[in-house]
């Protein structure tokens, strides 16, 4: 077996788990590329909420998916990911099956805007209470930017502090890679 990128294992734990007619979340839509790849695994049947604070990340995302015929089964929020509670249908709580969420900055923006822990541990707080069991979140950390640090440390202190009854817990990282590689943080609800 051939070891996988980063991007390509976050989207290989999401195939693996996500199936037609579920419920799934992209905490942070950026250019709507992770939007797009849960809009076609859900199908026609499911549903994906997706969340940037960036009125262009909104805008990307949503002309990715009108290009592919899968607006439809969107819903996109220019908020926090933060709010995700407060966003999701009622027939939609409790229900959700997978998150993704690619922390650090918009590519091609202003870098100065950048996911910030406290919002990022509320966000994975707030969507492992809608996770049903064996629903996964998937955060592919990108730390090589001012912030990124700390962002990182929190995460991973907040993560090791998890209840292994309650979330099995997975790091996967290239660790012999220059320039802070990005990383994923895999948990799974039990």
């Amino acid at each position: 077996m051939a070891l996988q990128r980063v991007l390509q294992f976050a989207h290989s734990l999401m195939e693996g788990v996500v199936e037609k007619g579920d419920i799934t979340v992209d905490g942070t839509c950026g250019n709507g590329h992770d939007t797009l790849f849960l809009a076609q695994l859900v199908g026609e049947n499911g549903h994906v909420y997706g969340f940037d604070i960036q009125q262009d990340a909104i805008h990307h995302t949503e002309e990715r998916l009108r290009e592919h015929g899968v607006d439809s089964r969107t819903t996109l929020i220019q908020d926090s990911h933060s709010t995700i509670n407060e966003h999701l249908a009622e027939e939609h709580k409790q229900k959700v099956k997978a998150g993704i969420f690619n922390l650090g900055y918009l590519p091609g923006s202003d870098k100065s805007i950048v996911t910030k822990p406290e919002e990022t541990i509320a966000s994975v707080e707030r969507l492992l209470e809608q996770l049903i069991s064996g629903g996964i979140i998937v955060l592919v950390v990108y730390h090589g930017h001012p912030g990124g640090k700390e962002e990182k440390e929190a995460l991973l202190e907040y993560v090791q502090g998890l209840d292994q009854k309650e979330v099995r817990a997975l790091q996967y990282g290239f660790i012999n890679q220059r320039n802070t590689p990005p990383f994923i943080i895999a948990l799974e609800k039990q």
